[in-house]
């Protein structure tokens, strides 16, 4: 498909979702050619459910707008791209992106903090500033190896339920939202919060953290506007790294 052939809302999401990437690299949340951010595409007349997502092969900083591949729910590509995609991602973004009707992009990382907490049996404890905002946020799914089978589809699902920041368990983050920029935002608060929680029980084990009461951090949540539409939703903090991108290289845009 060429250029002239996208909406002006297939062409702006291209950019958003390229510079998504590029952004990723610059923060260091990469993992070679793994892992993946995946952003809905309006609906068509028909109603399909439609997405882009990264051409499997290349690193982060080799995404661009236009080399990023369109498929629909069945794995369909439909941009005619040659690239190919990766089976793990498609299978569990498309799996949120059907199942959840609010998730217009879902991020997938493999951060050695994400890692790491993820293998904890207790997970992300309530022991710091970053954890306390996710308060009834988070959701936990166990790991069934690599995702590449659409019957694990549902129990991932009953997982999440209606929680953004989800910790694959022995495997990694994830975070879903309405937008790019919140989406951005709720996994940033959860990749912080395994970065501080490594690095505090380093200094003497989980014993020896201050926990967080249930109600403090609750509070925390409904005082952190980062994610809420009405004031933003991340948007800010989004452009901001936008602009940091932009001074360095906007080759993503092509």
């Amino acid at each position: 498909m060429s250029a002239q052939d996208m909406s002006a809302e297939e062409k702006a999401a291209r950019r958003q979702l390229a510079a998504c990437y590029r952004i990723f690299a610059m923060l260091g949340w990469t993992e070679m050619i793994y892992n993946h951010i995946t952003l809905r595409l309006p609906d068509s007349a028909d109603g399909e459910k439609q997405f882009l997502i990264n051409p499997f092969g290349l690193h982060y900083t080799e995404v661009t707008a236009s080399n990023l591949v369109k498929v629909n729910l069945a794995g369909e590509v439909l941009d005619g791209s040659a690239h190919p995609i990766n089976p793990a991602g498609y299978t569990l973004h498309s799996t949120i992106h059907d199942g959840i009707d609010t998730a217009h992009c879902v991020m997938h990382t493999h951060t050695t903090a994400g890692v790491a907490v993820a293998c904890l049996k207790e997970g992300l404890q309530q022991t710091n500033f970053y954890s306390a905002q996710l308060h009834g946020m988070l959701a936990y799914h166990d790991f069934e190896g690599i995702t590449i089978h659409a019957e694990e589809g549902p129990r991932v699902l009953a997982s999440i339920g209606q929680r953004p920041a989800v910790i694959l368990r022995n495997h990694g983050l994830l975070a879903w939202g309405q937008t790019l920029p919140q989406t951005f935002a709720i996994l940033w608060t959860l990749q912080r919060a395994c970065e501080i929680q490594m690095a505090t029980f380093s200094m003497g084990g989980a014993q020896a953290v201050i926990p967080v009461p249930d109600a403090i951090a609750a509070k925390c949540t409904r005082d952190s506007l980062q994610f809420d539409p009405k004031h933003g939703a991340g948007q800010d903090v989004w452009d901001a790294l936008v602009r940091q991108l932009d001074r360095s290289d906007k080759s993503y845009q092509g």
